[in-house]
């Protein structure tokens, strides 16, 4: 048996089901089966006592013994009924369909297990369509176990496929499926060290988990295993980008950085502000594209530091744009930057979708002519009719609002390398996290506010405290 297999091969589904298969979930192949996983776990271990009941809310396994079948109502109001009996009280059972065959298999003083989701109605707890499993005289199935839930639809329900039918065709998968077919990806070592499960076991217990144990290894297994492949790509891309992506030489630190620097910085900078500078430093003149990351809370200076590259990139010839997910964030870092830089001589623009008609032709012709020094904008930044006479350095703010596509955009605006590129975020992230997201990146923190800056805090509050909140919002 081979993984890429179609699906309708599979005992149990057959060309109708595979075809809903394929439309619904986009499960064409045996190995697509094995990927979709459970999004949760039924514990069928657990027995309640009925006079519990009314304190859950979900599935629920309950034992005792079945009285009262009975056939109630006429035409489409028709159903049957019972009740099952502990010491505790007594649970009523409901079917709407399939009334006839399921009455012939009811025995009423036997013992069974009901398992199902409760509701109440009138007060009164029952369990709608559960599943019977007559327990007197023989031993409880092996069966009661962790069961898993995949998610489902309509069509899927109505044709036979629910999660019950699914869970039968993954263990008829695995009845047939040799182990050596799920190849080891990862080497002995990570598994020993990390005592991580074989790939065959991982994929058996996270679909039919022998216990809960062997559920969370499996999960740990299979989560570790994709983050380690993305951040293996990453690094890989990263490796490659570093070996054949060429960019402009920054040679010097010149008159504008200089005279900025040390006549009209509005503050000292702080230790770590110095350090990531240098590290761009590093980046711009060794003849490598740089694309950093930089990464520091609200108030921590970034937006200094994005200044001191944009006139790095002065000094040596080049121009620098400036890309902010909105309007108002745009607008408010030209406003700064301009402010910052006019005593200077230096030509900032601004370019967003308001800007029209004659001002927005004269701006891109002023660009294009290598007039203008820095332009700060929105998405309006990445049109085909914005061209730079020599794109140095592309700066994007808040980079997670921005796809990949339209990062890429800004890249085939200079030639014949493209530009350095610094996307800035406020979000915090762990640095192991932010080598897994961005692997492809190198990334410097800001990780000290300048003196006198309060912390940032975020609060989390309920609905419950929501006159707090408002309280907190109002002072």
């Amino acid at each position: 048996m081979e993984l890429s297999s179609p699906i309708e091969y599979l005992k149990g589904v057959g060309p109708a089901k595979g075809a809903l298969l394929q439309k619904e979930l986009s499960i064409f192949t045996l190995e697509d089966l094995l990927n979709h996983f459970p999004f949760r776990y039924i514990d069928r271990t657990q027995f309640y006592d009925i006079q519990s009941l009314p304190h859950h809310s979900g599935y629920v396994q309950v034992k005792g013994i079945l009285s009262r079948v009975q056939l109630l109502g006429q035409g489409r109001k028709k159903r049957l009924t019972a009740q099952l009996k502990d010491a505790t009280g007594t649970l009523d059972l409901i079917w709407f369909s399939g009334i006839q065959w399921i009455q012939k298999q009811l025995i009423e003083g036997a013992e069974y297990i009901a398992f199902g989701k409760i509701q109440l109605y009138f007060d009164q707890v029952n369990m709608p369509h559960p599943e019977l499993e007559r327990i007197e005289g023989q031993p409880i199935k092996k069966a009661q176990r962790l069961e898993p839930v995949y998610s489902s639809t309509e069509k899927l329900n109505a044709k036979g496929l629910d999660t019950k039918t699914r869970r039968k065709l993954i263990q008829n998968l695995f009845d047939k499926l040799p182990k050596e077919v799920l190849i080891e990806n990862l080497p002995n070592y990570i598994l020993q060290d990390l005592q991580l499960l074989n790939r065959y076991d991982a994929y058996l217990n996270i679909h039919l988990p022998a216990d809960a144990s062997s559920m969370e290894k499996a999960i740990f297994r299979l989560k570790f295993e994709e983050l380690f492949f993305l951040q293996l790509r990453l690094f890989m891309l990263k490796k490659v980008r570093k070996k054949n992506l060429k960019g402009f030489v920054f040679e010097k630190i010149g008159t504008h950085f200089n005279d900025f620097y040390q006549n009209h910085l509005p503050f000292n900078l702080t230790e770590a502000q110095k350090r990531v500078i240098k590290e761009i430093r590093q980046d711009l003149k060794a003849g490598i594209q740089m694309n950093r990351l930089l990464q520091g809370d609200v108030g921590s200076g970034k937006t200094i530091v994005a200044v001191l590259c944009i006139l790095m990139a002065l000094d040596n010839g080049f121009q620098s744009c400036m890309m902010a997910p909105t309007e108002i964030l745009a607008k408010q870092h030209h406003e700064g930057i301009q402010e910052l830089l006019t005593p200077l001589g230096i030509q900032v623009a601004y370019l967003s979708g308001s800007v029209k008609g004659k001002v927005r032709k004269d701006m891109l012709e002023a660009l294009a002519k290598g007039e203008i020094d820095i332009l700060i904008g929105t998405h309006a930044l990445i049109e085909p009719k914005v061209i730079f006479q020599r794109l140095g350095l592309a700066i994007i703010d808040e980079q997670h609002r921005f796809g990949v596509a339209q990062r890429a955009k800004l890249w085939n605006k200079s030639h014949p390398y493209p530009p350095h590129v610094l996307v800035m975020t406020a979000t915090p992230i762990p640095r192991t996290l932010a080598m897994t997201l961005y692997g492809d990146l190198d990334v410097s923190v800001i990780d000290e506010l300048p003196p006198g800056r309060k912390a940032v805090q975020t609060i989390h509050q309920t609905e419950n405290n929501r006159l707090r909140v408002f309280g907190f919002m109002k002072e």
